[in-house]
């Protein structure tokens, strides 16, 4: 698969040959799901919490006498059924994250940038280079090539300038190549990738 390469300012700049072995699988949905999800769980915090009936401060003296009221016989006022108890069975602080094999995450990415190149929105720049970090221009730019709604993904370490002008653009992220994942290319319309990006990523595919 053969694709242009384009410069920020629009112009064409040569052509880029991407590997049918990264870019030209069938799409399997069911594998970038276990992807996603992954991911997602992966990222969850996880920190939610309630007090048990240890941790909360209540009294432990009996309430009233055992026998003789008409009433339940209760001993502890930090028991889940009172008002201001602990919590019976309630969140505690853990991982959410499960594991999953290394050949379906690297298999996850190759479909998800599949899936951009049979849906033609992948772009390739020739570089992603600023000559200011101004937000303004960096835009005007952008939205002259189409993308409104992108990740773009460059070599292994992005200009300072580029990355701080696409910093307050929305729905644009800048990734440097070690960073790419199948969540992010998924979420944004269109996958941008400059030339030193896509010799990364075959280079990581070998």
């Amino acid at each position: 698969m053969e694709l242009e390469v384009k410069t920020l300012d629009g112009a064409v700049a040569g052509t880029v040959a991407l590997s049918d072995e990264i870019f030209g699988l069938d799409p399997r949905a069911d594998i970038l799901q276990r992807v996603v999800r992954w991911q997602l769980a992966k990222r969850q915090a996880g920190t939610h919490k309630a007090l048990t009936r240890t941790e909360v401060t209540k009294t432990g003296k009996k309430m009233y006498r055992q026998k003789g009221t008409g009433g339940a016989r209760h001993g502890n006022k930090a028991a889940p059924q009172f008002r201001g108890g602990g919590k019976a069975f309630g969140p505690v602080v853990r991982s959410h994250e499960h594991d999953l094999p290394k050949k379906v995450r690297a298999l996850g990415l190759k479909l998800a940038l599949s899936a951009k190149a049979k849906g033609a929105n992948i772009v390739v720049l020739d570089e992603a280079v600023a000559a200011e970090a101004k937000t303004k221009a960096l835009k005007t730019k952008l939205a002259a090539l189409g993308l409104t709604n992108a990740l773009i993904i460059d070599g292994a370490n992005p200009q300072d300038q580029f990355r701080l002008a696409a910093r307050a653009i929305p729905q644009i992220d800048v990734l440097p190549v070690q960073g790419i994942n199948v969540y992010d290319i998924l979420r944004r319309d269109t996958l941008v990738l400059t030339k030193a990006a896509v010799s990364a990523l075959e280079e990581r595919f070998k």
